[in-house]
């Protein structure tokens, strides 16, 4: 499905680049843009505008029937960068940038491993009323692994879930 789908764009782009800009096809992708320029201003997100790919690929197609000294006057929510990059990547038919899954990719260290992950949550479950300071303590004791106590922290928010406890009244 996403072959036949980045098949189905790239007849698109090539249909767009061999017509060309100008004419009445101009006015008809400005005014498509500026439309869907202000449905993207309308979500509410908060400061920061969220593109989804279906926004970048429109964005991308319409600029392709637009001369680009029309750019910088179309671009009422979106900067003319952004569009002329949008532009120059659907020209150079590079779909890597526009269409990959890096969203789910965050810079910087990647955490802990898994053992130790293990390790910190284990120590937990054994010990239910060691805190974070102390666990990172043993841990650096035991395996010589200097870790930060909000890091014990962080991996026991998401991986330690205590079991109820069932013996006894309510």
């Amino acid at each position: 499905m996403k072959t036949l789908a980045l098949l189905v764009i790239h007849v698109l782009t090539m249909a767009a680049q061999r017509v060309g800009p100008g004419g009445v096809k101009a006015i008809i992708a400005e005014s498509v843009l500026l439309k869907h320029q202000r449905l993207i201003a309308r979500r509410p997100v908060g400061k920061m505008l969220r593109l989804t790919t279906s926004d970048r690929f429109l964005c991308g197609f319409l600029i392709l029937f637009m001369h680009p000294g029309r750019i910088q006057k179309v671009a009422v929510v979106l900067k003319p960068a952004t569009l002329t990059k949008f532009r120059r990547v659907l020209l150079s038919s590079n779909y890597y940038r526009l269409f990959s899954s890096l969203k789910n990719r965050k810079p910087g260290p990647k955490g802990p491993s898994d053992d130790l992950v293990r390790i910190i949550v284990e120590l937990k479950q054994r010990n239910t009323q060691f805190g974070c300071p102390r666990i990172a303590q043993q841990i650096n004791k035991a395996f010589g692994v200097n870790i930060d106590k909000d890091v014990v922290r962080r991996v026991l928010a998401k991986h330690y879930h205590p079991k109820p406890y069932d013996s006894g009244p309510s």
